[in-house]
């Protein structure tokens, strides 16, 4: 070979390199998380925390039907970086009065370089608390839909990690079930797992896995592709098209919701995040004033079987005036026949009267809540006649029940009926819902949602444990709001508990008072029957504790131990800690109060709660920032405190 061929093909070889292996870099404002994508024989990404592997190289892009998959031979045409750093304040506080967007932004155009040579847009963020990607793709060629049938997106994780698993084993549910701690081994291509999606790495590494802005696309389940530690992305297909494998259908641009991967040295670093609301577009509600979060009153079977009459609708309302709530929720059978070809949401039962309802709920500075069934709600649109007609009888917001699904088609309703409410100062609570988005920033009309396997699964399920419900704070809590429904005061012992009317629950009436701070739903609605509540011990607590917050503080705990949380509203801080069946005791440090002496009011598990588990130790004392309590807890036990300066 010649010089100046031996040089040419030097050349070539490097040509071709730099051509097919082009990495980007992005980093976390605090230098912590990095991000690689690669442009090389597939499109890829990468991610590091503290300099350790937390995503190895994993595959991006797109298959579609009737035309090739997007995943490779692309050149970058366009690059754009910039650095985010805003702060702006939440219409309802989740979590924080204040909420700082601050991160790095790496936003590549690119462009196939030979065949149908069609283009997308991937764009990354890397927060201190994660990192998030999404790719916009554009219309085809050719007139009409594009059919996606499978998103490429992995996410490949190094070694064995511990990792809490909610598998529904199907794609339509209502995302009810219960987090188990598994090995990522435990993993097949036949998984279908929810989110979010947690991990512990070991070595002060935690890592989440979820996503954020669902719109116009399917939301995602996790499984394998046959390799262990290969997560995929599995979609949700399209009604019908389970067979013809269509997930999502788009004759217009549109972008994948944003792919989130939470990173923390602790799991209090993830629950104390703002990063799925952040990747949300800013409110757009031009005068959200009316949107009120508070405590609701609920007239439901949980708690008995309630009638629906008159007397008891208004004994509800009473209940709610009592106790300075300022909600009551009617539920079902308001409208007669629910789920039904006849069934009208525009008129009520005959035995009721919704105008004097209303009335006397407002006489008594409570407002009203009604419950739907969606397929009432849109059979024959019937929401758009409904909704203008609530908010002329002074209706203050809808619960609709048992959507089941979260495929595109779906996820889209979703969207019509919030922004629909919206235009009608509705609030809008989701059962039977998939997993929050951040949602809430964009439209906080869309004030809490289900989801979650709550309160309500005591009355007929045994799945209800002390250990789930620690868990709930460390996994699905970290998606966002979340209709627990606590508030059960019919206490038992676990020898004692049985599925029964009325239901009981099978923890302490401590552990029942710390799921109002600890878990988070800006409208709290509350299960248990006014004669289980009025004048029973920790009642005064539900008199006082807030459903919005200014501040967060995680103190401590791990998935199925304990978990201790503190939130703060105005000057007041708000704690806690929530134990799992084994009685144990522990300290905080009140390192989170500001300086000068301050009383702290506590409802503590008795002495003797592991027998009599409705019983509480009420107690006050001064308290200064540093203090370090001692806090013991009984089996299934708990703790709460208020925390106010003189």
């Amino acid at each position: 070979m010649t010089a100046n061929k031996l040089k040419l093909s030097i050349l070539l070889l490097f040509t071709t390199f730099f051509c097919y292996a082009q990495d980007y870099q992005v980093t976390s404002p605090d230098k912590k998380i990095s991000v690689t994508i690669r442009n090389g024989d597939e499109f890829s990404y990468s991610i590091t925390f503290n300099g350790k592997p937390v995503i190895q190289e994993s595959a991006l892009g797109f298959e579609f039907k009737a035309e090739p998959a997007m995943n490779k031979g692309f050149a970058v045409i366009d690059k754009q970086e910039q650095v985010i750093n805003e702060t702006w304040k939440p219409v309802v506080r989740s979590k924080h009065a204040e909420v700082v967007n601050n991160c790095s932004e790496l936003q590549i155009r690119l462009k196939e370089k030979n065949g149908l040579m069609r283009q997308m847009e991937f764009t990354i963020r890397a927060y201190n608390d994660g990192i998030a990607f999404r790719t916009k793709l554009y219309r085809s060629e050719k007139n009409g839909h594009r059919q996606i049938t499978r998103e490429l997106t992995t996410f490949t994780i190094p070694g064995n990690p511990k990792a809490w698993v909610v598998e529904y084993g199907r794609y339509s549910s209502s995302n009810e079930s219960e987090f188990f701690e598994r090995p990522l081994s435990y993993f097949t291509d036949k998984t279908i797992a929810g989110m979010p999606f947690l991990m512990d790495y070991g070595d002060k590494c935690w890592v989440a896995i979820t996503e954020a802005a669902i719109d116009n696309y399917p939301a995602f389940y996790i499984g394998t592709n046959g390799k262990q530690n290969a997560l995929t992305t599995k979609l949700v297909p399209l009604p019908g098209e389970e067979e013809a494998g269509v997930k999502a259908r788009f004759d217009d641009e549109v972008y994948t919701p944003w792919r989130v991967v939470m990173i923390g040295e602790t799991p209090g670093k993830l629950i104390e995040s703002e990063l799925i609301q952040n990747l949300n577009a800013p409110c757009a509600i031009a005068d959200p004033s009316w949107i009120k979060p508070g405590m609701s009153a609920w007239d439901h079977w949980w708690s008995g079987e309630v009638k629906m009459e008159m007397p008891v609708i208004k004994q509800y309302i009473d209940f709610a005036s009592q106790m300075g709530w300022s909600y009551m929720l009617v539920d079902w059978q308001w409208y007669g026949k629910f789920n039904t070809p006849e069934a009208d949401i525009t008129k009520w039962a005959p035995q009721i009267d919704m105008p004097e309802i209303i009335s006397y709920a407002k006489s008594r500075n409570v407002k009203i809540i009604v419950w739907l069934y969606n397929s009432d709600v849109n059979r024959n649109s019937a929401y758009k006649k409904a909704f203008p007609l609530y908010q002329k009888w002074g209706v203050a917001g809808v619960k609709i029940d048992f959507m089941d699904r979260d495929d595109q088609d779906m996820v889209n309703w979703y969207h019509d009926i919030i922004k629909c409410a919206a235009e009608n100062r509705l609030m809008v609570d989701f059962h039977g819902a998939y997993k929050p988005d951040g949602i809430i920033r964009t439209y906080p009309n869309m004030i809490t949602r289900e989801g979650v396997m709550g309160n309500e699964y005591y009355k007929f399920s045994n799945k209800m444990s002390p250990e789930h419900n620690v868990k709930l704070a460390f996994t699905r809590m970290l998606a966002g709001q979340m209709d627990y429904t606590p508030g059960a005061f019919l206490n038992v012992t676990k020898e004692q508990y049985k599925n029964q009317t009325p239901a009981v629950v099978w923890n302490t009436r401590a552990a029942e008072l710390s799921k109002f701070v600890i878990y988070e739903s800006p409208l709290t609605v509350v299960c248990d029957h006014p004669d289980n509540i009025l004048n029973q011990p920790g009642a005064d607590f539900l008199k006082i504790v807030p459903t919005t917050w200014d501040d967060i503080h995680f103190i401590d705990g791990y998935p199925g131990e304990y978990v201790a949380i503190a939130k703060r509203t105005g000057s007041d801080w708000f704690v806690g800690v929530m134990n799992n069946s084994k009685e144990k005791e522990i300290t905080i440090k009140l390192d989170f109060i500001s300086a000068g002496e301050h009383s702290i009011n506590t409802w503590a598990d008795a002495n003797d709660a592991n027998k009599e588990p409705k019983n509480l130790k009420i107690s006050t004392q001064k308290v200064k920032s540093g203090d370090v309590i001692k806090i013991k807890m009984a089996n299934n036990g708990g703790w709460v405190a208020r925390i106010t300066t003189p």
